[in-house]
């Protein structure tokens, strides 16, 4: 697990937020969680403009061995979301920090980051 880009944070359902230098939040989920999950072959995502509120599910993975949802680390409205996942969902396989990324989402409450697991919390959870 120490492949974890240190600048993450985590919910302890595997999604990761990520504060950009302009205020707003990237969001995906763990390259923990894309590995249990298999081969990712389509992902819904949530319309920019949405209202989501912490720990609420905003979009959902299919892999070739399950569903899962995926839930918001912050509240926010949403502002973008990565339409290359639409062609390539296998993107979040092969790069769950980068260009795997689900949606940008503008924060209601950056205070709510302070409630997300730390890389090194996180891992720790996924060893347990």
């Amino acid at each position: 697990m120490n492949d974890t880009p240190d600048n993450l944070k985590f919910l302890d359902t595997h999604e990761w937020a990520r504060l950009e230098s302009d205020g707003n939040v990237t969001a995906g989920i763990s390259n923990y969680a894309q590995d249990l999950l298999g081969d990712i072959v389509f992902v819904e995502l949530p319309e920019v403009g949405s209202i989501i509120n912490q720990g609420d599910e905003v979009a959902v993975v299919e892999s070739v061995k399950a569903a899962s949802e995926v839930y918001c680390p912050i509240g926010g409205e949403i502002l973008k979301i990565n339409n290359n996942l639409e062609d390539s969902p296998e993107l979040i396989n092969s790069s769950p920090y980068g260009e795997g990324w689900f949606f940008k989402i503008k924060p209601s409450d950056l205070n709510e980051l302070e409630s997300l697991l730390s890389p090194e919390d996180y891992s720790a959870n996924c060893e347990d």
